[in-house]
């Protein structure tokens, strides 16, 4: 499947505070190379998710979540939450511009090519994965600048 080029997005969500009166939530991002149009109408969009990975569990709890598509120059965004063992993601998103999405309350990349908030639709275990069907709330075109980042053999590639 290397020889398959795909698309890179960022998926986000909020997570809620555990209380009421304790510390705020946290903000949560993984790379993603396994994202697809679904259906225009209803507008539905699927993203792959590592069975038992935070994002999936997350999601599983919170419906609302974000998807920014990331352009050419943000590939070390990419990088960055793709790595294993990485440090806090509030550390990750500290020097990357976002928006909070006002829907989902997920964080949206500036300089993205296209943002979608999404609410959960539907969850199918997949073998080792989780699809998870999102019904698209908001769409947002903030860049036209710019190729998308693809994925190919392994690494992050431009296009042309």
């Amino acid at each position: 499947m290397t020889r398959l080029a795909a698309g890179v997005v960022l998926v986000t969500a909020h997570e809620p505070a555990l209380a009421p009166d304790g510390p705020g939530g946290e903000d949560v991002g993984m790379t993603a190379t396994a994202f697809m149009s679904v259906s225009l109408d209803p507008p539905l969009v699927l993203v792959s998710l590592r069975e038992g990975s935070r994002m999936d569990d997350l999601l599983d709890e919170q419906p609302l979540w974000g998807v920014s598509v990331l352009s050419e120059s943000q590939r070390h965004i990419a990088g960055r939450f793709s790595m294993k063992g990485r440090i806090s993601d509030r550390l990750l998103f500290e020097d990357i511009p976002y928006v909070r999405g006002g829907t989902s309350g997920a964080l949206l990349v500036g300089g993205a090519l296209a943002t979608l908030e999404c609410r959960t639709e539907q969850r199918i275990p997949a073998g080792d994965h989780t699809l998870v069907i999102g019904r698209v709330l908001t769409a947002h075109v903030p860049s036209a600048d710019g190729g998308p980042l693809t994925y190919f053999k392994g690494r992050y590639r431009q296009l042309g």
